[in-house]
């Protein structure tokens, strides 16, 4: 009688623990998911080793706007570890940098950069944002690699895994 009721409980915490992890597993695959940064490219917004969290279905019904942090596969190279950066362009947009300075689409009123890490440097050539596509940068952007270096400048709708929300660790808060 007694075995019978321990192996009643054990099974119960087996399924128990077997559907916890399903409902993980899917759970990961289609609505969140979490990566670790590996670079120092979106400094001091997110520092190297931090652990950030994303939504998988932020954008099924809304757009990527412009600052929108975001984690996506990248466009050069097939690598096992997504990317993080922001969005600056949109699609069919064209960007400007002149010293160090983001233009949007010929404005003499360069964007918003209060949230980069140090004094950005360098000038580049026009960048014109095809359709589904988005130009993003480092928030480190002395030392991004990013939308200004890489051969297919342009991440594409698609690339995009998620929208991120939160930084887990080692400082757990709310990303802007």
């Amino acid at each position: 009688m007694k075995k019978d009721k321990l192996k009643k409980e054990l099974l119960s915490w087996i399924r128990t623990i077997v559907m916890a992890v399903v409902l993980g597993l899917i759970i990961n695959s289609t609505l969140i998911t979490s990566a670790q940064v590996i670079s120092g490219s979106m400094e001091n917004t997110i520092m190297t080793n931090s652990r950030v969290v994303g939504l998988r279905v932020a954008y099924v019904f809304s757009e990527p706007n412009r600052f929108d942090i975001i984690l996506f596969h990248p466009p050069d190279e097939d690598s096992d570890f997504p990317y993080v950066k922001r969005i600056i362009g949109l699609p069919n947009e064209k960007v400007d940098i002149v010293d160090g300075r983001v233009f949007i689409n010929d404005s003499i009123i360069p964007l918003d950069d209060s949230f980069i890490k140090g004094v950005a440097r360098g000038n580049y050539n026009s960048f014109y944002i095809p359709d589904n596509c988005f130009f993003v940068m480092g928030d480190n952007r002395n030392g991004s690699v990013d939308s200004r270096h890489w051969n297919n400048s342009f991440v594409s709708r698609d690339s995009i895994i998620a929208k991120l929300y939160i930084e887990l660790f080692p400082n757990p808060r709310i990303l802007d």
